[in-house]
């Protein structure tokens, strides 16, 4: 690789004159050379509308070239992108619009149709339609014969605001400056083992750090190709045909995508493809045994967020389930109320914790507070990440007696149940062993007493085939759940709700409980879990015992 560059501009110079392919659809194709000077003509067009305020553009669009140009354009012209989630709707969008400040926003018709009838402060000579007739047109007004940067471009400069998944909680957006994303780059290029005749699939939306910190950016640190996928998003069908259309090497994904794709049909010729790598999180070990056989490509599961990396080295000697080992001597996982190290986990022969309320804490960054970047006009959510001059992730963690770091879930994933601590992500894990179940989320319920129950909520291909008391069996016989961790209440679905990054949106469900339309299952009765369909009467009794103990204020509106 060519001397390490400071700013994403500067590598985007560095590709002037590649002849090698740096974008591809199944249409056409782009050299790095044309990349760069597509993305040089969008920079002009952002800079030629720039005004007054933070030069942020919105960028409303599914993974499509645009993107990309946009992406790069912003880079040489010192603008921030600012990926604005498509499954976002109605006063939501509108919000998450307004905080960040977009004085310019590119989108299409389907973009503009979503954003129809909402208050964005912006007036009609704002938004950049890329399938308006007279786009390209416009497009070629602003051609340059040289591509150059903004001379006030340096590693401070604003690349990207990340709007954060939401999946427990309002999404804020992640400050990420152009030296973060090269030096990310380059890290995940070493870690990772990218290299220039990679053919990357970019499978997972742009307007995540997934895509663009673990593919998009080192990518273009090594001059690789950069796919996009058919469907112009995931899709679980479309997976396989793509990769072997493009001869696709590396890809990325999220657990619940990998889990859709393991739910399609196997075919005789799944392994005949050209796939070497694939980096993700949260994927059940499961899946990840099943693809490693399926397609024969390895897997490697990482841990990080928009907000920082880093925190994890991988190790082949790894035992499952096991992100790594902590990177450096300020990884830690701490008791978020005493600050102390938490015990090393003791696992039984399923890998299961046999004392999570001493092992099992919060992961933290001692030096982290000096990398991370803030979130934008949202000085309280920064307070919550630096206390005590450390990073505080706000996800669960715990390290086993051989020094091997392991993710439990989100903080607000912890579940209390009759005094004792228990994991919505372990549950979460065996519940996916079932081979019905294509997702799952696990969260906790209120209980009409005191304290908590689990709940779990989980998507099956066919409602009619869910059989509840094979369910409940399969659970009795996990010897690694524990009676406090298997679920009181059982939601069924065929499409469960997801952010845009496909990760089940939980706060959605605890919202509703066991208000909803789909079928809703009870456990009722001692010992071995038999599951009742909750019908309204029972739902209103359930209801009535909260009233009677004092705890209605629990059942939200």
């Amino acid at each position: 690789m060519k001397l390490e560059r400071a700013t994403i501009a500067e590598m985007l110079l560095d590709r002037l004159g590649d002849e090698h392919l740096g974008t591809r659809t199944r249409d056409r194709d782009w050299t790095w050379d044309e990349t760069v000077r597509e993305s040089a003509a969008r920079g002009a067009l952002a800079a030629s509308l720039r005004r007054e305020g933070p030069f942020h553009i919105g960028v409303l669009l599914e993974n499509v070239p645009e993107f990309l140009f946009w992406l790069g354009g912003a880079a040489l012209s010192g603008a921030a992108i600012v990926g604005i989630n498509p499954t976002r709707r109605g006063a939501e969008l509108e919000a998450e619009i307004r905080y960040v400040d977009c004085q310019l926003i590119v989108t299409d018709a389907d973009g503009m149709a979503k954003l129809k009838g909402l208050d964005l402060g912006l007036t009609d000579d704002r938004f950049v339609l890329v399938d308006d007739p007279a786009y390209p047109a416009t497009i070629d007004a602003h051609r340059v014969a040289q591509p150059v940067a903004d001379p006030s471009i340096d590693e401070s400069t604003l690349m990207l605001l990340l709007f954060t998944s939401g999946t427990t909680g309002m999404s804020k957006a992640v400050r990420c400056s152009q030296g973060r994303l090269a030096r990310l780059a380059y890290a995940n290029s070493a870690k990772y083992g990218h290299v220039r005749e990679d053919v990357d699939y970019c499978c997972m939306p742009l307007f995540h750090g997934n895509a663009l910190m673990a593919l998009w950016a080192p990518a273009l640190a090594n001059g690789a190709t950069v796919c996009l996928p058919a469907a112009r998003k995931f899709s679980a069908s479309g997976f396989l045909p793509d990769v072997k259309y493009f001869g696709a090497t590396f890809f990325t994904y999220v657990g619940k995508a990998l889990s859709y794709l393991m739910a399609t049909p196997e075919k005789s010729d799944d392994i005949d493809n050209t796939l070497v790598r694939g980096f993700g999180t949260e994927a059940s070990p499961e899946d990840q045994v099943e693809f490693v056989r399926r397609f024969g490509a390895r897997l490697m599961e990482g841990y990080g967020s928009s907000e920082g990396a880093g925190s994890v080295t991988l190790d082949p000697e790894a035992p499952e389930g096991a992100l790594g080992r902590p990177a450096h001597d300020e990884i830690a996982v701490v008791n978020p109320d005493t600050r102390v190290e938490c015990a090393r986990a003791q696992l039984d022969e399923h890998g299961r914790v046999l004392n999570p309320d001493e092992a099992i804490g919060e992961m933290i960054d001692k030096g982290g507070a000096k990398r991370f970047e803030g979130y934008y006009k949202n000085e309280q959510a920064v307070a919550d990440r630096i206390k005590h001059g450390w990073y505080w992730t706000g996800d669960l963690g715990y390290i086993d007696e051989a020094g091997f770091i392991y993710f439990a879930g989100r903080k607000g994933d912890w579940i209390r149940v009759d005094g004792e601590n228990t994991s919505a992500l372990m549950i979460e894990r065996i519940i996916r062993r079932h081979p019905k179940v294509v997702a799952t989320g696990v969260y906790a319920i209120p209980d009409p007493q005191s304290g908590d129950q689990v709940m779990a909520a989980i998507e099956v291909a066919d409602l009619s085939d869910f059989d509840p008391a094979e369910f409940a069996s399969f659970l009795g016989a996990q010897d690694d759940l524990g009676t406090k961790s298997a679920p009181r209440f059982v939601r069924v679905s065929t499409n469960l709700p997801v952010t845009g990054s496909n990760k089940v949106l939980k706060r959605e469900l605890q919202a509703q409980l066991w208000r909803c339309d789909e079928p809703v299952y009870r456990w009722e009765g001692r010992g071995e879990p038999v599951y009742v369909p909750m019908a309204e009467d029972g739902k209103r009794d359930l209801e009535a015992q909260f009233e009677a103990s004092g705890r209605q204020r629990f059942l939200g509106a």
